[in-house]
């Protein structure tokens, strides 16, 4: 499998800013990676349980992400990174561990973003990079969650009992709750990591910092 030659700070989604690669070259390169990712890792979810929602419609999604990006790497003269995700992929064995999985890698997609336009101060840039979060926060991230909710909603497999049932639908409703409307800290994502779904997810959980970058997105006013 090739791999690029920053490899490592690709998947850290995170500017080094002792790199010897120019700032816009970082941003550019992990943004469009991170689309890729996503973008496999939803296809080979069709892939495995067929064409259902929402992984169709988020998928045409990601393809339309990364097709902004790239014009911006051939105007600022920065290499397309290697798209090599299509074998790192391993797809759950249920639909609703898929949609955890959406959840957990939409977070990490928001939180990745405030970290790339902390380094960002082309006007172009910023404004593709903007866009893109906001399609994660507004329409991803919801739609993966209520995927989660509807699921436990509904479901009386594997032995749960409706008093269980009850109780880890509230455990979701309030951690996706807080989350949704900025009441979050380290604590309450790793609760909400703990009870996710994320093997494929590459790297731990979000650190202080990325929650602290969570946060103030929430109090931006951005456009879809």
């Amino acid at each position: 499998m090739e791999e690029n030659f920053d490899e490592q700070l690709l998947l850290s989604q995170r500017v080094d800013i002792n790199s010897e690669q120019t700032q816009i070259e970082q941003v550019l390169r992990i943004a469009v990676y991170d689309e890729f990712k996503a973008y496999e890792t939803y296809t080979k979810v069709i892939e495995k349980f067929g064409f259902i929602q929402p992984f169709v419609n988020i998928k045409a999604a990601e393809s339309r992400h990364y097709s902004a990006l790239i014009p911006l790497l051939e105007k600022y003269g920065v290499e397309v990174p290697i798209n090599n995700w299509a074998s790192k992929i391993e797809v759950p064995n249920s639909y609703v561990e898929c949609c955890e999985v959406g959840v957990a890698a939409e977070i990490r997609n928001i939180a990745m973003y405030d970290n790339l336009l902390l380094h960002t101060k082309e006007d172009d840039i910023r404004d593709v990079l903007f866009r893109l979060q906001a399609a994660s926060f507004n329409n991803h991230l919801p739609t993966f969650r209520s995927c989660v909710i509807n699921y436990y909603t509904a479901s009386n497999t594997q032995g749960i009992n409706q008093e269980d049932l009850m109780q880890k639908l509230g455990e979701y409703q309030g951690l996706f709750d807080d989350l949704m409307t900025g009441n979050v800290d380290q604590n309450k994502l790793t609760e909400l990591f703990s009870k996710l779904n994320i093997s494929m997810i590459s790297g731990g959980a979000l650190g202080s910092t990325s929650v602290a970058l969570l946060n103030s997105y929430l109090n931006k006013e951005n456009k879809e």
